[in-house]
This record gives C-alpha cells, structure tokens and sequence, in this order.
C-alpha cells in the first residue's frame, strides 16, 4: 500500500461524516491535474462507466518489475475523486504489486462502496479493470 493511499485511509478514519467524506473525495478530484485534450480519445476511454471516464497509462521498465503510473480525467467530480483515490493505490507500484492489489477491497476499506451508486460502483469495477489489463499486458508485452 502507497504512502499516499494510507494518507487517504487516516483523513478517513478523522471525517466521521460520510458527507464530508463524499467531499473529501471531490477535492481529491479537483487537485487532480487536468488531462490534455489530446488523450481525451477513443483509446483512452473507459468503456462501462456512466460518465465519460479517461485513463492513460504508463510503464517504465520491463517485465512484472516495471513501474506503472497513470493520469485520468472524467466529466463527473465524484469519478475524478475516485481516479485520484486509485491513482493513490497504484501509482508508483511495479506491474506485478498492481496485480496483486486488491482495488475493490483497498476502496472498501474506505467504505466507498457502500456509499457509491450502482452505476457509480460499475464505473469503478471497470476503471480497475482497466488498470489491472494495462499491467497484465504490460507485463507479458516487456518480459
């Protein structure tokens, strides 16, 4: 687990709230950089989420030792806020420790999936997809 992402675990564990924490999540969004319009394509879009959803990756070095990292972007706050918490989780890690984080449990941990819609929910289920694809290529392409 990054040091970033336990960051995220302790404001949580402060925010006794679910509202501020629903916030905390936006702001998280919102500090994100803005992606360039010139990946805002077809390539990068994120199929099965309710809003338009951009992740571009990246991988230096080779094989499951290679480091992944990526940028996103999406049309809705709450969705840049949970790119932000899953830029968080896997930033910085090598290919193989993408794999072998468990996404869907880290964001339980934070309890975001009890408070997510539906679509919300689907939408995450398919940007972790995405990222665990990405490193699994990733891997077999650079071995």
């Amino acid at each position: 687990m990054t040091k970033e992402f336990q960051d995220i675990i302790e404001t949580f564990e402060f925010l006794d709230d679910w509202e501020d924490r629903y916030r905390h999540v936006i702001e998280l969004g919102k500090d994100m950089p803005a992606l360039d319009d010139a990946f805002r394509v077809d390539a990068t879009k994120v199929d099965g989420c309710a809003s338009q959803v951009w992740i571009v990756p990246r991988i230096e070095g080779k094989g499951a030792d290679g480091v992944f990292t990526f940028t996103g972007e999406s049309d809705a706050m709450i969705v840049r806020g949970l790119i932000a918490i899953l830029s968080a989780l896997d930033n910085g890690q090598t290919l193989q420790q993408v794999l072998d984080t468990d996404a869907a449990g880290a964001f339980a941990q934070l309890g975001l999936n009890q408070h997510l819609s539906a679509q919300r929910s689907n939408g995450l289920r398919a940007m972790i997809a995405r990222i665990q694809s990405v490193a699994k290529h990733g891997i077999v392409a650079n071995s």
